[in-house]
């Protein structure tokens, strides 16, 4: 049965400013930002810990940035507490510009738009991430199994396909 490991190499370039990065689940934005962005500050917000955290004192994240100065800060899943966004748009103004940049995942911009969250006002530009190309497949690429199972990287680095998919769907596309 086919089995692929390691990431593929997406064709994506970092923007050199702050952005979002926004795409469906399993499509591989967590993995692309740990490989791009290995020394960043991350804030994983789907840990319990660290959303708990946050969600209590959103002022912990600038408190961390400031004492770590990194040049990268990454906040994953960012439409889980959009009230961050509003420290992060403190760290592109004032006396705080350009201390950090920031990378923000999620998985649509529409729940945040919804919520009428501080979407940076253009201070971060924007980016999508969608399931593997052709081309980013390379020599895996097979019409047969993207026809059966699409593009997702989940699907592609799987024994069994079906089984992710049906999960997948049970999962992510029903809610």
């Amino acid at each position: 049965m086919w089995y692929k490991s390691e990431m593929y190499v997406r064709e994506l370039e970092a923007p050199a400013s702050s952005f979002f990065l926004f795409g469906p689940r399993g499509t591989g934005k967590t993995t692309w930002l740990a490989e791009v962005f290995p020394r960043a500050l991350r804030f994983d917000l789907l840990d319990a810990a660290t959303y708990g955290e946050l969600s209590l004192r959103p002022e912990r994240l600038a408190e961390r940035i400031r004492a770590e100065n990194p040049a990268w800060v990454v906040l994953d899943e960012i439409q889980k507490l959009p009230s961050l966004l509003d420290v992060v748009h403190t760290f592109h103004t004032g006396a705080q510009k350009k201390r950090a940049k920031f990378a923000l995942t999620g998985s649509s911009a529409r729940k945040l738009k919804r919520g009428g969250a501080n979407l940076l006002a253009g201070r971060a530009v924007t980016r999508e991430m969608h399931a593997l190309t052709a081309a980013e497949l390379g020599r895996d690429f097979s019409i047969r199994r993207s026809l059966s199972y699409g593009h997702l990287p989940g699907a592609y680095e799987t024994k069994d396909p079906a089984d992710y998919l049906v999960a997948y769907v049970g999962t992510y596309l029903k809610e």
